[in-house]
C-alpha cells in the first residue's frame, strides 16, 4: 500500500488481492482520502482499505446462491454506498434526482455497469420469504435480551418449548413462509390441539403454551426484521374448562354429506382413505396412518386391521386391538394394502390437511366438529345399537372399568355386530 499526492489530495494506491479479481481489474487501485495532510492520510489509509475490503466481501457474497445471504449482501452494499436498500418498485417511485443519484453511483468497468452493485443500489435483489423453521433460527439471535444471565440448563429449558411449538405447527400445517400463514392454518393447529387434549387427557394449558411460544417466535421475527406482516395470532387460546370432547357427526351428515358422491374428491388419496377407514372402525387417525403391510389383513377370513406398537408407542395397553373391516372402510383399505406412507410418520399433518379441507368445503357439521368427530360418531352408533360394553371398549381401545376376563369378541362376532351399522 502506498500514498500518492495528486494535486492537493492524497490517494491510497494498492494492488487488488487475487480473490477479488472477478470484481475489479488486478491493477493498482486509487482512492481519494480527501486530505492534503500526509499525517492524516496515513491514519485514514488503513481504515479506507478495510472499508474497501468489506465492500468487496459484500459484493462477493452477492454472487452466492443463498437467497438470504444475497439479500443481506445487497442491503449492506447499498448502505456502504450511502443509500438505503429499497425494493425495485420503491426505487422506481423515487424523485428523478434521487433515482439518478443511485444510477450514477453504480461503478463501471470498460463501459459496462457492475451488475452486482446495480442490483444492490436499484433494488434488483428480492428479499426471500422467511419460513416458520427459518423464523425460529432467526429468533435465537433476535431475542438475545431474553437469555441474558441464563445458565446452560436454563437456556435449554427456555429453548425447548419454543422448538416444540414450532415443530408441532410445522407437522400440522407445514413449513409455511410467514406471509402465507392464514387464519385457517392457525385454526387447523388449534383444532389439532383440541383433539389431542380430548384423546390424551391433557389440559388446555398445554395448547395455550404452544400457541404463546409460537406467537412469540413469529411476532418477534416480524417486528425485528421489520416485515410489516399482519399475522393471524389473536383469539386462539383455549379456556380452562372449555369443553374438550368433540361432538359426533350425525348418521345423516355422514351419509348425505361426507359420503356424498364426489364430496371428498379434493382430498389426496391417502387422506381420503384414512377418513373412510375411520367411519366404520372408530380408530384414531394416527392409528390408521401408522398401519404397515404386516398389520393389514385383507385376505383373512374376516378382513381386519390390527393396531400394534410397530415403530411407535400405543396410547395404552388397551389400544392394542384387532378391528373387523366393513362397508366403505373395507373398500378404502383395499386400495392401500401396504398402508399410508405419506402420513406414517406425520399423522399430525394428516389432521391438519383433513380438517382444513372439511372446513373449506362446508363438510363440518358445526365449528366444533373435526376429523375426530368420526370416532365419537362410531362410538355413539355402537351405543345406540346396544352393543355390549366390553365389545364397545374393545373396539374403541378404551380401558375396562372392571376386571378383564377372556379374549373379548372374535373377529367373526365383530363383523356380525358391525355390518348392520356400516356405511
Amino acid at each position: 500500500m502506498s500514498l500518492k499526492k495528486i494535486g492537493n489530495t492524497y490517494h491510497l494506491r494498492r494492488r487488488v488481492p487475487k480473490r477479488f479479481a472477478p470484481i475489479e481489474p488486478r491493477e493498482l487501485i486509487s482512492q481519494s482520502l480527501h486530505t492534503d495532510s500526509a499525517q492524516l492520510a496515513k491514519l485514514k489509509a488503513e481504515a479506507a482499505w478495510a472499508e474497501l475490503i468489506e465492500a468487496w466481501e459484500a459484493r462477493l457474497a452477492g454472487d452466492t446462491e443463498d437467497a438470504e445471504r444475497r439479500f443481506e449482501a445487497a442491503r449492506e452494499l447499498a448502505e456502504r454506498r450511502g443509500f438505503r436498500f429499497m425494493p425495485a418498485a420503491k426505487v422506481a417511485e423515487l424523485p428523478t434526482t434521487a433515482l439518478l443519484d443511485r444510477i450514477e453511483a453504480v461503478p463501471e468497468h470498460k463501459g459496462e455497469p457492475n451488475m452486482v452493485e446495480a442490483a444492490a443500489l436499484l433494488g434488483g435483489v428480492s428479499e426471500p420469504p422467511i419460513t416458520v423453521t427459518r423464523a425460529l433460527e432467526l429468533y435465537w439471535g433476535l431475542a438475545k435480551d431474553k437469555t441474558l444471565g441464563k445458565s446452560e440448563d436454563q437456556l435449554r429449558r427456555w429453548q425447548n418449548p419454543r422448538k416444540k411449538a414450532v415443530k408441532n405447527f410445522v407437522d400440522v400445517v407445514g413449513d409455511r413462509p410467514l406471509p402465507e400463514i392464514t387464519g385457517d392454518d392457525m385454526l387447523a393447529f388449534r383444532d389439532w390441539w383440541i383433539d389431542r387434549i380430548a384423546e390424551e387427557d391433557m389440559t388446555p394449558n398445554s395448547a395455550n403454551k404452544d400457541l404463546i411460544h409460537l406467537g412469540d417466535v413469529l411476532k418477534t421475527v416480524n417486528r425485528m426484521k421489520r416485515l410489516g406482516l399482519v399475522l393471524p395470532l389473536s383469539d386462539l387460546s383455549l379456556k380452562e374448562g372449555e369443553k374438550k370432547k368433540r361432538p359426533p357427526f350425525s348418521e345423516t351428515w355422514i351419509r348425505e354429506r361426507l359420503l356424498a358422491p364426489g364430496a371428498l374428491d379434493g382430498l389426496n388419496d391417502e387422506a381420503r382413505a384414512i377418513l373412510l377407514v375411520m367411519v366404520n372402525t372408530g380408530c384414531r387417525p394416527s392409528e390408521i396412518a401408522a398401519l404397515t403391510p404386516e398389520t393389514i389383513h385383507l385376505k383373512a377370513n374376516v378382513p381386519h386391521i390390527s393396531i400394534e406398537p410397530v415403530g411407535r408407542q400405543l396410547k395404552s395397553r388397551r389400544a392394542r386391538r384387532k378391528i373387523a373391516l366393513t362397508g366403505v372402510s373395507l373398500e378404502a383399505m383395499r386400495g392401500f394394502p401396504a398402508g399410508f406412507p405419506r402420513y406414517r410418520d406425520s399423522s399430525a399433518s394428516l389432521s391438519g390437511v383433513v380438517n382444513k379441507f372439511l372446513r373449506e368445503n362446508g363438510l363440518l357439521q358445526t365449528d366444533s366438529h373435526s376429523l375426530y368427530s368420526l370416532r365419537h360418531a362410531f362410538e355413539d352408533r355402537l351405543l345406540a345399537a346396544k352393543v355390549d360394553e366390553r365389545v364397545r371398549r374393545d373396539l374403541m381401545g378404551h380401558r375396562l372399568t372392571r376386571e378383564e376376563y377372556g379374549d373379548g369378541a372374535t373377529l367373526e362376532y365383530q363383523r356380525e355386530v358391525l355390518s348392520p351399522l356400516a356405511f
